[in-house]
């Protein structure tokens, strides 16, 4: 993978329901590629993770409150799954003006899992092509994305490029995949 040094990412969660794997090993491939990590939540108390949406994770402690961090300053944004985490996601006023920005900025807005959910709500998917956890199909398609069953989809078609994963199997194709568009974003 290509350093990414000078480069810093934000990572949005809530502070109960992310799943575990896509917080904490997202961040680790993006720190040892050398991008400074900023993980916002909505309140400045430890992020409770969850392992397979049932068993109680690692609590991660966040850098930032998603209320307190714009897309400046950033080159591209993160958001993990985990069903609670999202569906919590898609209702925070802040963490949809986030996502939103980074789009208008034509910055790389990345998530796994669940965590579409959120952009359906920002209303990020009309055209774009994407994939998730497989039951979340209806849903994105009805926000109009074009979803497909594959490990990673990278879809830079757009405005801004998006970077979609299933599940945290999907994990290493997935940070593959960002880190990727980080550069490749630095470089433009």
């Amino acid at each position: 993978m290509s350093r990414l040094d000078g480069r810093h990412v934000l990572v949005l969660t809530t502070n109960y329901g992310t799943e575990e794997r896509e917080l904490r090993d997202s961040v680790a491939v993006l720190r040892e590629a050398g991008a400074r990590v900023t993980v916002a939540a909505q309140e400045e108390k430890p992020v409770q993770t969850v392992v397979s949406d049932r068993r109680p994770g690692a609590e991660v402690r966040p850098d930032a409150r998603l209320a307190d961090v714009g897309a400046e300053g950033f080159d591209a944004v993160v958001v993990p799954g985990g069903t609670v985490n999202a569906d919590t996601l898609r209702t925070d006023e802040d963490a949809r003006r986030l996502v939103a920005a980074f789009a208008a900025a034509g910055k790389p807005v990345a998530s796994i899992c669940h965590g579409p959910w959120l952009l359906a709500d920002a209303g990020l998917l009309p055209g774009r092509e994407l994939t998730s956890y497989p039951s979340m199909r209806p849903d994105l398609s009805g926000a109009g994305g074009r979803w497909v069953d594959r490990e990673v989809v990278v879809d830079t078609d757009g405005p801004f490029p998006l970077i979609t994963s299933r599940r945290p199997d999907d994990l290493d194709a997935f940070s593959a995949a960002v880190v990727e568009a980080v550069r490749d974003a630095a470089a433009a």
